[in-house]
């Protein structure tokens, strides 16, 4: 389950054992990567974190405000080969990120200073098991119209887990069959989608997806 027990008692982590030993990121690399990217923040103070994927519904980490806002110039991208968590060796799927293009509709959170330390290390662990995003620093605005500096993990191009082939119509059939010990790799697709809906916002590319899978049902 990925709760925030199973992140701070080890037992995340440890569920993914079952990857290539040069693929799984031991703790000092995921430590010394939030070292790096807190090392780069433009400013002090709160941070926000761009939630675009299964932070919009399940954020673990605490934070103190949450507001609807839009990356411009990325797009949603099922562009990393997944082999654990909603996946296995033998039924892969896909994992979602941003690519350059386009904008993303997503969620805002801002986790207040006093807790970055504990809250993000949370989300480093959740989301850096093996080094395959990217974290940027980069503008998004509220749907107030204020533009904040945010926390994005975006796709690493360079990463041996990256796939440039992201049509919904090839991979829904990965995505339809692939199933590990967090749940199905629909099952994220679908509660994306509800995530959205619930937002007021849509995406050309999450409704494809997600009506493609569902032939496979």
């Amino acid at each position: 389950m990925l709760n925030r027990q199973s992140i701070c008692s080890g037992a995340y982590l440890e569920s993914f054992d079952s990857l290539p030993k040069d693929l799984l990121w031991t703790q000092a690399q995921i430590d010394q990567s939030l070292a790096e990217a807190l090392a780069a923040r433009p400013d002090d103070g709160d941070v926000w974190v761009f939630a675009y994927g299964s932070l919009m519904w399940n954020p673990i980490s605490e934070f103190d405000e949450r507001a609807a806002a839009t990356l411009d110039g990325w797009h949603r991208s099922f562009c990393i080969h997944l082999i654990a968590g909603r996946a296995s060796p033998t039924q892969p799927g896909r994992m979602l990120a941003l690519e350059p293009g386009g904008h993303t509709e997503g969620v805002a959170l801002r986790i207040p200073q006093a807790k970055l330390t504990e809250e993000l290390r949370i989300l480093w662990i959740r989301e850096m098991v093996t080094g395959a995003y990217t974290p940027r620093w980069l503008p998004v605005t509220l749907r107030s119209g204020a533009v904040v500096q945010a926390l994005v993990f975006v796709a690493n191009p360079g990463h041996a887990q990256y796939r440039g082939e992201v049509r919904a119509d090839v991979i829904a059939p990965l995505v339809a069959r692939a199933e590990g010990v967090i749940g199905t790799n629909a099952e994220y697709v679908y509660k994306l989608l509800g995530a959205l809906t619930d937002c007021g916002m849509s995406d050309p590319y999450i409704d494809a997806l997600s009506q493609v899978i569902a032939r496979y049902a």
